[in-house]
């Protein structure tokens, strides 16, 4: 009996970390469902924080290698994103009613607090100026994007084959790069209206070339995105980092109705913030692990 305690001790350890990871990746894909409703909130974003990007990418770019793989891990990830999306949705839609300011300050606590884990990932293999550069480029050029779509005119453009393919092209980008917001792009060009409509009543002249747009894309981007990722890690990891903080800063409220409610936005970042570091200390560091199951290059 005594050669079999260690056994069993060592099963009933890995038996724990099991569930702990699986009651964390639940709750991460509630958050991502339950921030899917919030104003400048990138879905992309939320998957780069808890460690989920980097297996969706190996996923879409070589989905009947890579699914098998990470089936496992997704399986948590979407129930806990069916009960954020259904379930605290609405109650999230309620609070920012009240208050937006608030909630949305909870979320970039969330984001901000992962910062320091994203940044020891991303240098695991150790850093390089290439890295800083990377992360230096990509936060100023989605920033300089954000700001030069918000400062500028609306300029209508007349939707056509070419221009739906684009669509889904923009669509197909803001999959794969997280913190683009492709309905603002089309909102300026004045496709967004149209878009939709088409969608809902299932018009195929706007259906197909928005499909191809879509597909092609993905397809296109995230293989890059992967190859990227397995050939020079470090400034892949960094560049998406920066685009983290570009969707991130332009949502940072600035304007409060007074000092009590600067004061419970402070509150509600901290607490935000601490959530997520307690979160990425009991889950173990769990980019770590997923790295570790991310397949090598044939």
């Amino acid at each position: 009996m005594e050669e079999k305690t260690p056994i069993a001790n060592e099963q009933k350890r890995n038996a724990f970390s099991m569930v702990k990871t699986f009651i964390v990746r639940v709750i991460q894909g509630a958050i991502i469902g339950a921030g899917a409703i919030l104003p400048g909130i990138s879905g992309g974003v939320l998957c780069v924080v808890f460690g989920i990007y980097r297996p969706m990418m190996a996923v879409l770019a070589h989905p009947f290698k890579n699914l098998k793989l990470y089936w496992k891990m997704f399986i948590p990830i979407a129930i806990g994103w069916a009960a954020g999306f259904v379930g605290l949705a609405g109650a999230i839609a309620k609070l920012l009613s009240l208050n937006a300011a608030v909630i949305v300050s909870l979320f970039v606590g969330l984001i901000a607090g992962t910062f320091p884990s994203l940044l020891r990932e991303g240098a695991k293999n150790g850093k390089s100026k290439g890295m800083w550069i990377a992360l230096a480029i990509s936060t100023i050029a989605l920033l300089a994007f954000f700001y030069t779509l918000k400062l500028s005119t609306s300029t209508a453009v007349t939707p056509s084959f070419g221009w739906y393919l684009f669509c889904g092209a923009l669509w197909g980008i803001s999959l794969i790069v997280p913190g683009m917001s492709s309905s603002s792009l089309l909102m300026f060009l004045g496709l967004y209206q149209p878009m939709s409509a088409g969608i809902a009543a299932l018009d195929f002249g706007v259906l197909i070339p928005f499909a191809i747009g879509i597909v092609a894309t993905v397809l296109l981007l995230a293989r890059l995105v992967n190859h990227l990722f397995e050939k020079h890690y470090g400034i892949a990891f960094y560049c998406v980092i920066g685009f983290v903080i570009a969707s991130t800063i332009p949502i940072i409220p600035l304007s409060f109705t007074g000092w009590g409610e600067a004061v419970l936005c402070i509150v509600a970042a901290a607490a935000g913030f601490a959530g997520s570091f307690f979160m990425d200390r009991w889950s173990g560091k769990l980019p770590n692990q997923e790295e570790s199951e991310t397949p090598q290059e044939q």
